[in-house]
């Protein structure tokens, strides 16, 4: 058995250890890293051969969640096994590929599998940095062609400090959520979340985040260079009957292609403006079809054709826009290198949803549909951070017609996921409190047509839809992408705005922003460079700014302000605080006064442990009777206080009178008429309306009540009903203690009814 070798550092405060030679032998390469009690094993396997069939490098990242990892036994009663990776796994995985994708050699065909397990966390240390770490590891001495390693690290800021890979405590506070990947020079990948950081003030984050993820960069190079790559012997691949001999005879053919791609890519790509994403799809089809008549006249096969347009194409035509756009400041379609592509917005597109929002800019359209609910419909989330519930969601959809494609649509994507999660980013600092608006709010964003940023698209689709429905955000939101144009040596290069197909190649970068008029609240970047400068970071804010601040305007324009009213099919839901000692009394025996408002009303009621009551119903009316109902029931009854009221029980010495919802009172048979009455029954029935003043709450809490010289019984006294002239001594006297009470349990912090 190998030994296993160990390396330490410490980083910033705590230790950083990474170790490997023990765990998953057979893999290229496995490592473990440990940061507190938090431990991520990382392996890494490339197959032998290359994949037939396909145009992109095969990497795949798995991020796994373990339960066992923070001691959790899954919740549910039948299922115990974790099931399909959880959406937070999901985005931690495209974080990690977002941050490693750019240094592999994009042009291997061999599936390369990198697998995070989360092996340990302690609830204070972000295994998401951790498994990063873990990842730059393993591929640093997998054997694998790499460019690395890189760093990872995570960014908060509270009361103006930053504080660096923050608990989870720390997070809580800070206004700001930031995680960059890359060297301490270069950022390669960029994710945050923030409350209206200013541009300024984010970019100073990043740079001082690259600055302090140095100690761990270090260390993975120290213990790549005394561990060493595993060498992996190359398979030697099969030729066909037609295939090419030799790779002299493939430089050969594709320097042939290179040469002819040298003198027409220009001539037909930038020969007019191009407009449309099926313009400049024909204009590559004239390309590929020229490229094509060409080597056949030089006497090339089909299948050596086919391999060398495969080979030149989409490199020639990547090469040609970001030359133009270097050289000339010109872009395909003939816009300005900041300048927006058309916008449109509108909010009065369906009848009778909540509120809706359609947004296009240029031929990316999206349209989004916003649901209210009660706030018992929260969604409830189980994971390694504990269980959680989030009243905000926003989904995101990507059907093939989006991109005129004719394919099965199997549900969401980890990129439908990934978008969907960047816009609920993007907008929920802006979302209100829910003691502000005590809905549990949806989005759900159809892209209808894409092309460049759906996700930013549906960022300001989003917006619309929330004010339409009447959800009082704190500001609009809008978002737009930022690419890059790069030569190799990214010695030469242009920032430009609002990307789209043949803008995002080699060489440039995806670099997403969403914010309000006052700051940023969102961003994402990955890009297919080897890292982005401090100096493209800084134009890339800028310009993302001018951009934001552009399209904020057309939606200003399109609705100024959320509606006042909500849509009349939205149910409307009430929210008041009670004294949390009176809850069960709302509740009552077994549920059953609540029940009985639930039913009479048709509402839904949510009581939280510190007496928040929120009532939700579809009809206005019923939702204020519930209300009304409620708070008759917690509210305090002072001596003096009038009620008319149901005679509810009969007793041999008086009456029980019901004054609110659920509380009764009692009158003595010697306070119910002006005359002597013999018996209670003589002169009163179960379901007698009577008017009753309390006269006394005891020092037991009860409530006794008299109907002496109230006008409003008039009518029972009539010919002295009930009168009696016997000598009979007093009764005995007991207050009206009310119905019996329940001691309602608390679940999870709110009780759904």
């Amino acid at each position: 058995m190998s030994k296993e070798q160990e390396f330490s550092a410490k980083w910033l405060g705590r230790t950083l250890t990474i170790k490997t030679g023990k765990l998953a032998k057979q893999a290229d390469s496995a490592v473990t890293v440990q940061y507190g009690d938090t431990v991520v094993l990382a392996t890494v396997v490339q197959s032998k051969e290359e994949r037939d069939g396909v145009d992109y490098f095969p990497l795949s990242v798995d991020f796994e969640e373990k339960l066992y990892a923070a001691g959790i036994i899954k919740g549910s009663q039948w299922i115990k096994r974790e099931g399909r990776p959880s959406e937070e796994s999901i985005l931690s995985g495209r974080m990690v590929d977002r941050a490693v994708r750019p240094l592999f050699n994009d042009s291997s065909r061999k599936d390369v599998q990198l697998v995070l397990s989360i092996l340990s966390v302690d609830q204070e240390n972000d295994h998401d940095i951790v498994a990063l770490i873990a990842a730059s590891a393993a591929l640093s001495i997998s054997g694998v062609k790499w460019n690395g390693p890189i760093g990872g690290i995570r960014v908060a800021r509270n009361e103006g400090k930053l504080i660096f890979n923050p608990t989870y405590a720390e997070r809580e506070k800070s206004d700001l959520d930031l995680t960059v990947a890359g060297t301490n020079k270069k950022s390669i990948m960029i994710e945050a979340g923030a409350s209206e950081v200013t541009e300024d003030d984010m970019y100073e984050a990043i740079l001082a985040g690259q600055k302090e993820m140095q100690p761990a960069i270090d260390l993975i190079k120290k213990f790549a260079e005394k561990i060493g790559a595993k060498e992996i012997k190359e398979k030697k691949e099969k030729k066909g009957a037609d295939e090419i001999a030799s790779e002299k005879e493939k430089e050969a053919l594709i320097a042939k292609a290179d040469e002819w791609l040298k003198k027409n890519v220009n001539k037909i790509l930038f020969n007019k403006e191009y407009y449309t994403k099926g313009e400049r799809k024909m204009a590559v089809g004239l390309i590929k079809e020229g490229l094509d008549e060409f080597l056949f006249s030089e006497g090339v096969s089909k299948d050596n054709r086919h391999f060398v347009i495969d080979k030149t194409i989409d490199k020639a035509v990547d090469s040609e826009v970001t030359r133009e756009i270097i050289e000339n400041s010109r872009r395909v379609d003939g816009r300005g290198l900041e300048e927006i592509r058309n916008l449109e917005a509108d909010i009065d597109v369906l009848p009778r949803n909540h509120g809706a929002g359609l947004f296009s800019r240029g031929e990316t359209q999206v349209l989004s549909i916003v649901t209210l609910g009660a706030a018992g419909l929260a969604q409830s989330i189980e994971g390694l951070e504990g269980n959680s519930k989030k009243r905000f969601m926003h989904h995101y959809n990507f059907p093939s017609f989006s991109v005129g494609e004719a394919k099965p649509n199997r549900g969401p994507s980890r990129r439908d996921i990934g978008h969907g999660a960047l816009a609920e980013k993007a907008l929920e600092k802006m979302i209100p409190a829910k003691e502000d608006f005590p809905y549990t709010i949806r989005v759900v964003s159809e892209t209808l047509g894409s092309n460049g940023s759906s996700s930013m698209g549906a960022t300001c689709a989003s917006t619309l839809a929330l004010m339409h429905a009447g959800v009082p955000i704190k500001k609009p939101v809008a978002g737009i992408a930022i690419g890059l144009a790069s030569n190799d040596d990214m010695s030469k290069w242009k920032v430009l705005t609002d990307i789209q197909d043949l803008e995002d190649g080699k060489g440039g970068m995806d670099f997403k922003i969403t914010g309000t008029t006052d700051g940023i609240t969102a961003i994402q970047l990955d890009t297919k460079t080897n890292g982005l400068t401090e100096e493209i970071i800084k134009e890339a804010l800028r310009q993302g700014r001018e951009g934001r601040l552009k399209i904020l305007e057309v939606i200003k324009k399109t609705i100024p302000e959320p509606n006042k009213e909500l849509s009349k099919y939205a149910p409307r839901i009430t929210s008041f605080h009670i004294n949390p000692d009176k809850i069960r009394e709302v509740i009552g025996t077994g549920g059953k006064i609540i029940n009985e408002i639930i039913a009479k009303h048709e509402v839904q009621i949510d009581i939280e442990d510190d007496g928040l009551v929120m009532v939700c119903g579809v009809n206005a009316e019923g939702v204020e009777k519930a209300v009304a109902w409620i708070k008759d029931i917690v509210r305090e009854i002072e001596a003096g206080e009038k009620f008319t009221g149901k005679v509810m029980r009969m007793l041999d010495f008086g009456a029980f009178v019901e004054l609110l919802p659920g509380r009764d009172g009692m009158v003595h048979v010697s306070e119910m008429a002006p005359y002597r009455v013999g018996k209670p029954s003589d002169l009163l029935k179960e379901g007698d309306i009577v008017t009753v003043i309390v006269k006394e709450i005891d020092e037991k809490g009860r409530v006794n009540l008299t109907m002496k010289g109230l006008p409003e019984n008039q009518a029972l006294w009539k010919d002295e009903k009930g009168k009696s002239d016997g000598n009979g001594g007093d009764r005995p006297r007991f207050g009206g203690g009310g119905r019996d009470k329940f001691s309602g349990r608390g679940d999870g912090g709110r009780r759904r009814f």
